[in-house]
């Protein structure tokens, strides 16, 4: 029989790094819905063993979904965020000019 998993009480407060204040790791937990902050693993590994409450709670899609990194990276999400910024900006012009 394996020993469950604990997580820290709401009153052991860390600092999160996305938000800049001091925060609870039943917030991250349900940071997104059902699903916890994709940088919980993160935040949270040397405080408790994380990766194991979520490995025994979580279904290996909800993992995935979760913390998967295989998305774009930073880089790649802001540059497709300014094209998309300026094609948001240039003026339609679908008409052809008139001479």
């Amino acid at each position: 029989m394996t020993e469950e998993i604990v997580p820290p009480k709401d009153d052991y407060m860390i600092r999160c790094p996305r938000l800049g204040h001091m925060i609870s790791f039943s917030y991250c937990r349900n940071e997104r819905g059902e699903l916890p902050c994709f940088k919980t693993l993160d935040c949270w590994f040397e405080h408790f063993d994380v990766e194991g409450y979520f490995r025994g709670r979580l279904t290996e899609a909800q993992w995935e979904k979760a913390f998967s990194r295989s998305g774009q990276n930073k880089m790649m999400s802001l540059l497709d965020l300014i094209e998309q910024a300026k094609q948001r900006t240039q003026p339609e012009d679908n008409s052809e000019s008139k001479s």
